[in-house]
């Protein structure tokens, strides 16, 4: 079997399991690339240099670096030295820099081929729109995008233009969830009823916008709020913290959800959900999302497979159990919030689930993958060995996340994390957040092809946004 016919068989796998309509295909390259090149040498510019940004700069660099784009000019500084260091070999004379992305595309986007987004998430879709309107290859940071009517018009828009696209979701091309896929599609646990994820972090907080505060020097404000509600510039959101704020981030399951949830969306092909439900919370406000929060997302039967389940934890609750300490031995004042059947098994077969992952719950069985879909295991240990070694159905990646996408705008095919893949996956993580500004306790209903919560009007300004002038997608 050739190469492509391989890729496109995983291309439908993902398809199916995103509920598409249509077979996944394969898109011809825009035409600065007509035709495949996999030798050539791609330009590649960065938007958004710091944090995780970093890892772009590498993948970019690897290739032609002509261009970087960050609001930060202390950012900027920083990721020239970096590259001097882990690239000398580039030679930056000719490595054009900018504070606003928008200029970068007016003054040179006929010399660019592909580009990376890794800004804050309330700017990826604007960016990666800019950039698929002129043509070119778009890899964007997990999650696609800050809002679900986005999501949907960035992919809609990526099929038009016919470029190559991925999110940033890096275990989607490990060898994890082709494994998890693998077993649960050999009936390794049976039919999967329920699913838990866990997240080794937490996002959120309490009360009101902060004071204001001067801009710090080389920081461009306007361009950091960008298509969001202007605000005056204030503590917990540069460089980091943004996360946690509305207008900006998308909490917790936003940071990891397209992570440790991606096993469960492809593995079990789920499609769009019936309802969504914020079990529990703790903080939060109109401004922060909650520090702690507890979500499900109840899916309707799909063919032969059963209707399930799907929780979401993340977060530190505060803690109860004077045997927990921390590392001075004091008795600790918060814990992980984790699902409590990961505590029950790790109790009973004396396991370490780890500070993040998936558990998923069969009829015949349970299985735990890590963060990232990392190694998954049929529990227990003693199951699992029992169980046959399941053929290698599905193609595999070579190289990195980031890797496979430059391959592939090289060979005109599209990775198996594309716009058409990562779409659904994202509306997923982003329907959680929905579930969180609703409220605990509110059964948030979901018509997918109207786009709207029918019960609950005051969600359409976070599924459609409005966004400020001149930063319209």
């Amino acid at each position: 079997m050739s190469k492509s016919l391989t890729r496109r068989r995983l291309l439908k796998t993902a398809a199916a399991g995103a509920g598409a309509a249509i077979a996944a295909r394969v898109f011809p390259a825009p035409a600065l690339l007509a035709q495949a090149a996999p030798n050539s040498t791609l330009a590649t510019a960065v938007i958004g240099c710091g944090n995780q940004g970093l890892v772009s700069v590498n993948a970019a660099a690897g290739e032609r670096l002509v261009a970087l784009v960050d609001v930060d000019e202390g950012h900027l500084e920083k990721t020239r030295q970096w590259i001097a260091e882990h690239h000398p070999e580039l030679k930056q004379s000719g490595l054009a820099t900018f504070s606003d992305f928008r200029k970068m595309f007016d003054k040179m986007h006929k010399q660019i081929d592909a580009v990376f987004v890794a800004t804050p998430d309330h700017t990826h879709a604007v960016a990666a729109m800019m950039a698929i309107k002129h043509g070119k290859h778009v890899y964007v940071e997990k999650p696609m995008a800050k809002y679900i009517a986005e999501v949907r018009t960035l992919a809609e828009a990526a099929k038009q233009h016919r470029v190559i696209t991925q999110m940033g979701n890096q275990g989607h091309s490990g060898e994890g969830i082709r494994r998890l896929c693998e077993y649960i599609w050999a009936g390794a646990i049976g039919n999967v009823v329920e699913c838990y994820a866990w997240a080794p972090t937490g996002r959120g907080g309490v009360g009101g916008r902060l004071p204001t505060k001067p801009v710090p020097q080389g920081l461009h404000w306007d361009e950091w709020i960008g298509p969001a509600p202007y605000r005056d510039y204030h503590d917990e959101l540069h460089p980091q913290l943004w996360r946690s704020w509305w207008d900006f981030g998308c909490g917790s399951v936003g940071d990891w959800g397209c992570h440790n949830l991606d096993g469960v969306f492809m593995a079990l092909k789920l499609g769009q959900p019936e309802s969504i439900e914020a079990v529990e919370q703790i903080g939060g406000s109109n401004e922060r999302f909650p520090l702690v929060n507890v979500i499900c997302w109840t899916f309707p039967a799909r063919g032969n497979a059963p209707p399930v389940k799907v929780y979401w934890y993340d977060g530190y609750r505060p803690n109860t159990d004077p045997n927990i300490k921390d590392e001075e031995g004091n008795v600790a004042e918060k814990v992980q919030n984790r699902p409590p059947i990961v505590l029950e098994l790790e109790k009973k077969y004396g396991r370490d689930l780890k500070n993040g992952g998936t558990l998923y719950v069969g009829d015949k069985g349970v299985m735990v993958s890590g963060n990232y879909v990392g190694s998954p295991r049929i529990i227990p240990e003693e199951a699992h060995k029992a169980f046959p070694v399941p053929p290698k159905t599905l193609p595999r990646v070579k190289g990195t996340h980031a890797g496979d996408f430059l391959r592939a705008c090289k060979e005109g095919e599209q990775p198996s994390a594309n716009f058409e893949y990562s779409a659904a996956l994202t509306e997923m993580v982003l329907l959680g957040c929905l579930a969180i500004r609703a409220g605990k306790g509110k059964k948030v209903r979901w018509d997918a092809a109207a786009m709207k919560c029918p019960d609950m009007p005051e969600l359409d300004p976070i599924i459609k946004p409005q966004y400020r002038p001149g930063w319209a997608l």
